[in-house]
């Protein structure tokens, strides 16, 4: 048994500030595919760089609750953003983190986190709830609370789905992303790192899959406006691999605007529970 620490659960902690680029809006943009032009020319950022301003903050999360020692056990478990509005050049992104709680069960420990990012007028621009995944880890017993559900609604099935969106991923995809997005995780860009953590060789990075389903959803159901999408959350399923295509599905459900996906590479569910909200135009 490992001993989590509830110390922090329920309190913020100290705050990063990021100063937002058109510069590096676009370089994200290029390095997750993103056909959206405004995207690629660093106008207005594309939903999933809401986590580069929060990356340090997020990186260092989940040993606010977890011993160090378990460090190489840990996976992204699910990301869910709440957007309040999009992320422009120029803005100056304050992120806080605040620990929610820990549940042990399965094969190992979840730990929730709630991330905050304002702009320097205090301005809400996005929350994020991140759920870290300790793999094979008994943190003994439970404590404090997780993020908002997001399980597929199975009924959403009965109808044929809306769009069906591939991206191919490229073979240097994780070393255009690693330098695009601030996480330089050795378990994406070296084959012997990710062997030795278990894994087949390189994995692209999860929320660079998140990022192929934001455009997916953005080109099909939003005409390509960012403004539109209020949440977009999605569980991990399985790693994806350099060099496959990942392919989107989506289907509407019965609460209007409010749509479910599921992402498929290598003939394997990656992204489960899909979830995304968009706005009327």
């Amino acid at each position: 048994m490992t001993s989590f620490s509830t110390d922090s659960l329920g309190a913020w902690g100290e705050p990063d500030t990021f100063e937002v680029t058109a510069e590096r809006i676009a370089a994200y943009a290029e390095a997750t595919n993103d056909p959206i032009a405004a995207h690629r020319s660093g106008d207005i950022a594309p939903p999933v760089f809401a986590i580069v301003p929060s990356f340090l903050s997020m990186l260092q999360a989940a040993f606010l609750v977890a011993p160090p020692e378990v460090a190489m056990r840990v996976v992204h478990g699910e990301q869910d953003f709440h957007f309040h509005r999009p992320i422009r050049p120029g803005d100056v992104i304050v992120t806080r983190v605040k620990p929610l709680g820990f549940a042990v069960g399965g094969s190992g420990t979840r730990a929730a986190f709630l991330l905050e990012c304002r702009d320097a007028a205090g301005e809400l621009v996005n929350e994020q709830y991140m759920t870290a995944f300790f793999r094979g880890v008994d943190a003994g017993t439970s404590s404090g609370g997780l993020a908002p559900t997001h399980g597929f609604p199975e009924a959403a099935r009965d109808d044929a789905a809306v769009a069906k969106v591939v991206g191919h991923v490229d073979a240097d995809q994780t070393f255009r992303y690693a330098p695009a997005s601030g996480d330089p995780m050795p378990i994406h860009l070296d084959e012997d790192a990710a062997r030795s953590a278990g894994l087949p060789g390189i994995i692209v990075h999860g929320l660079c899959t998140q990022a192929f389903t934001s455009w997916a959803v953005l080109t099909e159901l939003a005409d390509r406006d960012v403004s539109r999408l209020k949440r977009l959350a999605v569980r991990f399923a399985k790693p994806v691999r350099p060099g496959q295509d990942l392919t989107t599905t989506i289907w509407a459900t019965p609460t209007t605007g409010v749509y479910a996906f599921e992402s498929e590479a290598g003939g394997a569910l990656v992204i489960t529970d899909g979830l995304a909200e968009i706005a009327p135009a």
